[in-house]
């Protein structure tokens, strides 16, 4: 085999004028009684590895390539040896000949090698085709020899592509004007995201060292800079609203959806590290929890199908009613098209705003006071096979022609009703237990019993009630001299139209009058599927937390989740198009097992045969790829003999 060294290389940018230097890892071959030099990889302009090593990593790649182990163990550096092992896989994948690769459509084909169009190999010959020989491709190895090399996740991976050429997202970002390593970083990203979910920081090592993304894509991962995943997750930021409108319209194109319903809510996301560097970043209501960290808040625009239509990132302390117009208005929904949306955003402003721009609405009642008569309501049954009521009562307020403007839907659940009675109860327990302690005190010596010291305490009580205090009547006995409290009585008395005297009863409101009762239920739990996909976004795809301190940063990361969402509500909408209602969670679970690796053997001639492919699809992994058409060995194979 020919010697091969590393050799640095002065160049220039040809757009800018820029000189710089490079490094490529050369062979040194006699053709035609010349000695000539072939460029097998090139390392980069930032090859990380110190000049004084180049020699001992040229040797120890010579003896991975021809199987040999030396006499003596390796002492090069733990970031050499790994520097070793990423070249010797890039020389398989790209030198080596493919049978069968995969295409973007998911089907086979067999291909010339990169060694086919640059004449003879790195010393050595190209293994034979597989589908020439009538038997296949026969070799003599010895088994005892085998060593496995770099397995490299390609499951989620290959998924992720294929749902990615099916919305022609690579080619559209060529539209945009993106070159071929933003593109490729944009990809790494969101598919990062899909597979892996973290910071930008982690998918870049998870990009580097833990999958064979770059592989399928024909990209070096491990010459990519974190800053550049950074620069393009702001380049992603810049063509948002382009972007999500491409996205949109691909599935709405493609699923034939008519868009009549428009989910909207919101959600938050919290700090881990400091935000002072973030304007938006503030404290509020956090639904983790977390107020011990600075908020910021996610605002979705769905369809009926649970495919994004827009996102917004707001402060943390956004009041939530004030950003439905903010959203909608760039939307260009269809006069008519129905507004889905709970009541923290159905404020009556906002109802009028709706009515006025000519958009139908069904939103849950801000209204306190609950309402509902068994006997003219209908009962159905819910997902779950449980029984909910519903009254259906048309409002006082008419048309020029007579009908009414709106209708209220008032609903009983009877799985809501056994809920709430006991968080009803439980609540009350604590404030009687409470009041109890309470009145016990004022019998013992040495207690305060200024009788208004006493009514701040009870009002302090009442403060923590959750409400619970408003269906109690409380009376403090007096002394003779009417200063000091010796006794405490109460008695509990709800108030009518409340949760206590009509638990498990919840509003609906809309302008859609024709509906029936059934169908416009129905309707709003979409709702429901809008926090399955708020829950998927934090739980499955690493919204939380957001690491980064500066505004644009933060934004990026929250918009590469919503990103991996959206192809992630491809791939299952597609697979529940073929019974297959599983979990993004569990999907990517039984994907990730599947890897790329490479199987290296001594043959009899003593010469090393190199073989990369995916390891076969289990059952579980085949029934996905079959049930979305797309190849089960992803990368296809790669042979190379040295």
């Amino acid at each position: 085999m020919g010697f091969m060294y590393i050799r640095r290389t002065k160049t220039r940018n040809t757009s800018t004028g820029e000189g710089y230097f490079t490094h490529r890892l050369v062979c040194s071959q006699r053709i035609d009684g010349k000695v000539r030099q072939r460029t097998l990889l090139n390392l980069g302009r930032h090859f990380e590895v110190a000049q004084d090593l180049w020699p001992a990593l040229c040797s120890r790649l010579d003896q991975l390539l021809h199987g040999e182990e030396s006499l003596f163990p390796s002492e090069l550096p733990a970031h050499v040896e790994r520097k070793v092992q990423h070249m010797l896989a890039q020389l398989v994948v790209r030198e080596a000949e493919v049978s069968n690769p995969q295409t973007t459509d998911g089907t086979d084909k067999t291909t010339p090698s990169r060694m086919d169009s640059i004449g003879s190999g790195i010393g050595a010959e190209v293994a034979p085709r597989a589908g020439i020989q009538a038997q296949g491709d026969i070799q003599t190895v010895d088994v005892d020899s085998l060593r496995m090399l770099q397995p490299r996740s390609v499951g989620v991976e290959q998924l992720g592509l294929w749902a990615m050429q099916r919305l022609d997202f690579a080619p559209f970002l060529e539209n945009l004007g993106l070159n071929g390593p933003q593109r490729s970083a944009m990809i790494g990203l969101i598919i990062g995201r899909m597979a892996a979910p973290a910071s930008e920081y982690a998918t870049h090592r998870w990009l580097r060292e833990s999958s064979a993304l770059g592989e399928l894509l024909d990209v070096d991962y491990e010459q990519m800079s974190l800053m550049q995943l950074y620069r393009a997750s702001d380049l992603l930021m810049k063509h948002r609203s382009k972007i999500e409108k491409h996205l949109f319209d691909q599935v709405t194109s493609l699923f034939g959806f008519s868009c009549t319903v428009t989910l909207y809510d919101l959600t938050n996301t919290y700090f881990e590290t400091s935000s002072d560097n973030n304007p938006k970043a503030k404290h509020g209501r956090s639904k983790e929890k977390r107020s011990d960290c600075p908020l910021l808040t996610l605002g979705l625009v769905l369809d009926g199908s649970g495919f994004v239509r827009r996102s917004e990132c707001f402060a943390g302390n956004v009041f939530e009613a004030t950003t439905l117009k903010t959203m909608l208005n760039d939307l260009d929904a269809k006069a008519g098209a129905l507004v889905v949306m709970d009541r923290g955003i159905a404020t009556e402003d906002n109802i009028t705003w709706l009515r006025d721009n000519g958009y139908r609405y069904l939103v849950v009642s801000r209204e306190r006071q609950r309402y509902f008569d068994s006997e003219d309501a209908i009962t159905i049954n819910n997902a779950a096979n449980e029984k909910v009521h519903l009254q259906k009562v048309y409002s006082e307020e008419t048309n020029d022609e007579g009908n009414s403007t709106e209708v209220r839907l008032y609903c009983h659940s009877e799985q809501r009703a056994k809920k709430e009675e006991a968080i009803t109860n439980r609540f009350a327990e604590r404030f009687e237990a409470a009041l109890e302690k309470l009145a016990q005190g004022l019998s013992r010596p040495r207690t305060t019993k200024q009788i208004d010291k006493v009514w701040e305490r009870i009002g302090r009580l009442k403060e923590k009630s959750r409400g619970a205090s408003q269906h109690y009547t409380i009376e403090l006995i007096a002394d003779a001299d009417k200063n000091n409290a010796i006794g405490l009585k109460w008695q509990r008395k709800p108030i009518d139209d409340s949760m206590q005297t009509h638990p498990g009863v919840y509003c609906l409101r809309s302008n859609e009058t024709e509906w029936d009762a059934e169908k416009m239920w129905r309707t709003y739990t979409m709702l429901t599927d809008l926090e399955a996909v708020f829950r998927s976004l934090k739980s499955e795809l690493g919204l939380r937390p957001v690491y980064h301190q500066k505004e644009e940063r933060c934004d990026g990361h929250i918009f590469i989740t919503v990103l991996a969402y959206q192809f992630v509500q491809f791939i299952r909408y597609q697979l529940r198009q073929q019974q297959n209602h599983s979990s993004w969670r569990s999907l990517r679970t039984t994907l990730t097992n599947q890897c790329r690796i490479t199987a290296t053997f001594k043959r009899t001639d003593g010469r090393t045969l190199h073989v990369r492919k995916a390891t076969q699809a289990e059952p579980k992994q085949l029934e996905i790829y079959q049930a979305l058409n797309v190849n089960s060995a992803p990368g296809g194979t790669r042979k190379m003999i040295v």
